[in-house]
């Protein structure tokens, strides 16, 4: 199977997971942490953990841009939460993280046990689910597009890593 048929059917199954907000919960000590930077000025950063919310499977999590954000970045960074999507093990549970709360820039280590916005979704937790792996998964994507006489001007999402805090390390760095 391709990459783009895999993706596509990731995403098709989690789009099909009901999910109900709710309030909101602190993150875990050691949330999974995930980010890139844009081909224009910018980068964005998101922190989530996967728990048992009533005796199903719930995302808390958040996000962030850097302080500095280029005019073509701006106002679209959060575009690039749309496809992305929260793994537990190798299952994605969730896609479209637009539910997650937005909090200032922070060094990566600096996310765990800060307040996030939260989605419970239809998939019942296991006991078996709390030992595995949690990753946020950040496709590339184009987040601007711009067509005249002149050719295509793009602005495309690199995921690479946290790296909307000014200290976190670049993929160029």
């Amino acid at each position: 199977m391709t990459r783009f048929a895999l993706l596509a059917a990731l995403a098709l199954l989690t789009a099909c997971t009901a999910r109900t907000p709710v309030a909101s919960m602190r993150l875990g000590d050691s949330p999974a942490l995930a980010g890139g930077t844009f081909s224009a000025p910018g980068s964005l950063s998101v922190a989530a953990t996967v728990r048992e919310i009533g005796g199903r499977t719930g995302i808390c999590g958040v996000w962030s841009e850097s302080d500095v954000v280029s005019a073509l970045v701006k106002g679209r960074t959060r575009n690039a939460l749309g496809p992305s999507a929260v793994m537990l093990g190798n299952e994605a549970v969730v896609s479209g993280l637009y539910f997650l709360r937005k909090v200032p820039a922070r060094p990566a280590g600096d996310y765990g046990g800060i307040e996030a916005d939260c989605v419970v979704t239809d998939r019942v937790w296991t006991a078996s689910d709390a030992a595995k792996p949690v990753r946020v998964h950040m496709p590339r994507q184009v987040v601007y597009q711009d067509i005249d006489e002149q050719g295509i001007f793009e602005v495309v999402f690199r995921p690479g890593g946290p790296s909307a805090h000014a200290d976190d390390p670049k993929p160029w760095d």
